[in-house]
This record gives structure tokens, C-alpha cells and sequence, in this order.
């Protein structure tokens, strides 16, 4: 269903959101901003293990991505938008994985060549001309991810990219130890790029967090604290400045958070033997499973979730404490086993989501003016086109105002393909659009929804 743990991580601070704009794969939302969809999250897979993996499906390992690009010159916002990535190293290990991804934007380059083809004259010129285009490495970008596993229990990941269209470098590195029923992280980015609720781009030069989550206990009981440095004065990647979101302001940011889960079936049909019969098939005979194990039985379920946070600033041009109260409430239905080559499921998932719930409460009339604390409502549909490929479609409703418009509306989509590998139980090779971003990437997702 709806995953309702990113109701609490977006409520505690930020969330990791999938975008082509960067090597690493993903940017973070805007911490306090309403629950991004659930399609925009990013994999929990590192990139260039996604690319190692989806290579393999591709002529030449080539993996097609779809963005605009960052930049705040105009002289740069013609670089194309189009994107080709490629895994030119890997080194995997038994501790220690290493890979060195390559991407370059094909039609900016044709484009270029094309262009200086015209001004010379003789065939001799004309192939220098293409060998020098072919050369320039503004055409461009490079990235290196290093993971070790220092011991069972800790890892260590360092990705380090640089966009040579303009000069731009990305440094990130991650630090995680788990215990028996928590997460460590400590992370650190130089620059962090974070993504707003309207798509919108913003770089903070230095941001660095310490986190400790429980892990969803029997009981439904979760916690979270942390603390967060914002570094520098952030600035909009792109020509439109605008007034910068107050949680990226520079400063210190003490948090914590708890959540209270449950989720109850209204109906299921459990899945019996005779439902993995033997097929036989080209090549033999093959256990009937469903496509997806985690989409295996038909039912109807509801679910919930509650929490409080609370949150003091120090540093910078603000000192304050704040607490607040977010839920969600989530119904699921399902038709269908996933097992069927046609028409075997069809799936609707609607989540209300209340960020603020203290502010709601406080000016109920007044509130829903502003669309950072209005209800949302995120509804995810599936249906089954033909085998393992099935059409998704993630929306997110605003009872609020926003972008002009008063009322229930609209406020972002997301579209998707999803391809589930049988054989790995619940792994997918997803292909999503997003209009609202113009942005589209192909990611590899695994035991996630």
C-alpha cells in the first residue's frame, strides 16, 4: 500500500527525491513541506547499482534519462534535455563496491556539430571540426561511487560528481551503522541540491545531519531524532530567484519525532496451493507466483498513522522552538492475483495526508489559504497492461490554494511503466514522467511499492 513511513520522514525532515539532474540519482525535499508522492521517492538502491543492473536490458548498457538543466546562466539552458548515462567501471567486491558513471547530452552535441559543420569547407576540417565536438567535455558529466562495508554493521559511501557543462561539483558522503532495532546516519553534502513541492530547484552550499530511526516495532511505535546543519546561503538554480523556503535558512536544527502505525484488513483472499500450480511453458514446467509477491492476494485494508514533532533553531537570524501533529489515513483495494497474463489486477490506493494538523486546528478557514498545511490527498492507481507491465498513475490532491488556483485541485502527477522480475520477488525496471518537472528517469526498484 501507500507507503505512510514517508508521512513521518517528511514530517521529521526531508525526503530522498528521484531526479536525472544529479549522478547520485536523487535530491532531498524540502523539510516541513507537505508528503511528497510516493513515486517521486527516490530507490533505495544506489545508482550506479541501478545502472549496473539495468545495463544489462540495454543496447550497449545506455540508460536514457529526460531533464532540463540546472543552471543559472541563460547562455546554459540550451544544453539540451536529453541524457544518456552509462556505468564505464565497476569494481564490486565482497566488502567494497566501486563504480564510475558517465553521461553525455547527445543532442546538444549533434546540434553543435552541425551547426560548425556549415562554416568550414574541406572534409579534412569538417572531421576535425567533429573529433574536437566529440572532445569537449561540456557535452559531459562523470561521477564516482564508492561503498564499503567497514563490518556487518557499518558502511561507508562516498559519490563525488562534476557537471563539466558548468563546472559544477557534487560531494556527498553517508555514514551507517545499524543496531539491532536502529539506524545510525550521518551524511554530509557539498553542495545539497533540494527539490520544492512546485518542482522548483534550491542549492545549499554545505548541509550536514545526524540521524537515529527506530525500526516499526510489533507495536507500531517508531521514533526519530537528529541534528542538522544548514551551511551558507541558499540560492535557486535556475533565472527565477524567489524568496528561499524558511527551513533552508542557515542554522542548527534539533528534531525529534514518534509515530503511531496500525493497519487492519477489511478482507483478504489468502493465496493457497492451488494457486501455485505447475505451468508448463517453453523451456518446462514453472511455479505459478505472482509477477509481484508483495501484490499476490486481492483485499481491501486500512491503515493509519499518527505522530507529533518537535524542533528547536539555533544560529543564523532565528531562534525558535516549534511543535506540531501530522497523520495520515490510508484505504487500499486490490482486484486480482497478479498472476494472469491480462486482466489479473487492478489496484487503488487513496491517502490523506494532514501535515499540520495544529494549524488546521488553530484557523481552520484561515489555513487552507495557504496549501503548506492544507490536507493532501495521494491516490495511486495500477492497472495490469499485459504479463509483468503494468500502468501507474500517482496524484496528489490539495484542498488548499496554490499556483492561482483556490480548491480542491490537482497539484502534481507522476506516470510510470513498471516491469516486475518474477524472479527476484518484488523487483521492478520503473520508467516515470513527471510533467509538472518535465523530468523522466529509469530506476530499478526492489522490495519496494
Amino acid at each position: 500500500m501507500a507507503n505512510l513511513k514517508t508521512s513521518m520522514d517528511a514530517a521529521f525532515y526531508d525526503v530522498n527525491i528521484a531526479t536525472p539532474q544529479t549522478l547520485y540519482g536523487c535530491a532531498r525535499s524540502i523539510p516541513g513541506e507537505p508528503t511528497p508522492l510516493d513515486g517521486s521517492t527516490a530507490s533505495k538502491l544506489l545508482r550506479v547499482q541501478q545502472l549496473s543492473l539495468l545495463g544489462h536490458g540495454f543496447p550497449l548498457g545506455v540508460i536514457p534519462s529526460y531533464a532540463p538543466p540546472l543552471s543559472a546562466s541563460s547562455t546554459l539552458k540550451d544544453t539540451g534535455s536529453l541524457s544518456l548515462q552509462t556505468l564505464w567501471l565497476k569494481q564490486p567486491a565482497e566488502s567494497w563496491w566501486v563504480g564510475l558513471v558517465g553521461q553525455i547530452r547527445p543532442i546538444k552535441l549533434l546540434s553543435s556539430i552541425k551547426a560548425g559543420a556549415f562554416r568550414v569547407d574541406s572534409t579534412v576540417s569538417k572531421f576535425k571540426h567533429v573529433a574536437k565536438k566529440f572532445l569537449d567535455k561540456s557535452f559531459y558529466s562523470i561521477g564516482l561511487c564508492s561503498h564499503l562495508n567497514l563490518s556487518e554493521s557499518t558502511s561507508v559511501l562516498l559519490n563525488i560528481e562534476k557537471d563539466f557543462r558548468n563546472k559544477n561539483q557534487r560531494t556527498k558522503a553517508v555514514l551507517l551503522h545499524k543496531l539491532p532495532y536502529h539506524d545510525i546516519t550521518l551524511e554530509a553534502a557539498w553542495p545539497e541540491l533540494f527539490v520544492d513541492r512546485n518542482g522548483k530547484y534550491w542549492e545549499m552550499p554545505e548541509s550536514i545531519s545526524l540521524d537515529c530511526l527506530s525500526l516499526v516495532s510489533e507495536s507500531g511505535l517508531r521514533y526519530r531524532v537528529g541534528i542538522h546543519k544548514n551551511g551558507g546561503l541558499v540560492k535557486a538554480v535556475d533565472l527565477e530567484n524567489g524568496q528561499p523556503p524558511a527551513s533552508l535558512s542557515p542554522g542548527v536544527c534539533a528534531k525529534a519525532a514518534f509515530s503511531y502505525e496500525k493497519s487492519k484488513d477489511i478482507w483478504r483472499k489468502p493465496e493457497t496451493k492451488d494457486d501455485l500450480v505447475l505451468v508448463k511453458r517453453e523451456g518446462g514446467e514453472f511455479r505459478n507466483t505472482a509477477y509481484d509477491i508483495r501484490m499476490k492476494e486481492p483485499h481491501a485494508t486500512i491503515s493509519g498513522i499518527f505522530g507529533s514533532t518537535c524542533e528547536t533553531w539555533a544560529g543564523g537570524s532565528r531562534s525558535r522552538f516549534g511543535a506540531n501533529l501530522f497523520g495520515s489515513i490510508c484505504f487500499a483495494f486490490q482486484h486480482g492475483n497478479f498472476r494472469k497474463p491480462y486482466g489479473d489486477l487492478t489496484r487503488v490506493d487513496a491517502r490523506l495526508d494532514v501535515s499540520s494538523a495544529s494549524a488546521l486546528v488553530n484557523g481552520f478557514s484561515n489555513t487552507l489559504k495557504s496549501s503548506s498545511v492544507s490536507p493532501q490527498l495521494n491516490l495511486i492507481l495500477q492497472q495490469q497492461i499485459a504479463g509483468p507491465i503494468v500502468f501507474r498513475v500517482n496524484s496528489k490532491v490539495s484542498f488548499g490554494s496554490s499556483n492561482g488556483e483556490r480548491g480542491p485541485h490537482i497539484e502534481d502527477t507522476i506516470y510510470s511503466l513498471n516491469y516486475s522480475m518474477r524472479y527476484l520477488g518484488s523487483g521492478k525496471v520503473v520508467a516515470w514522467y513527471s510533467p509538472k518537472r518535465n523530468e523522466g528517469m529509469i530506476e530499478m526498484r526492489v522490495f519496494e511499492f
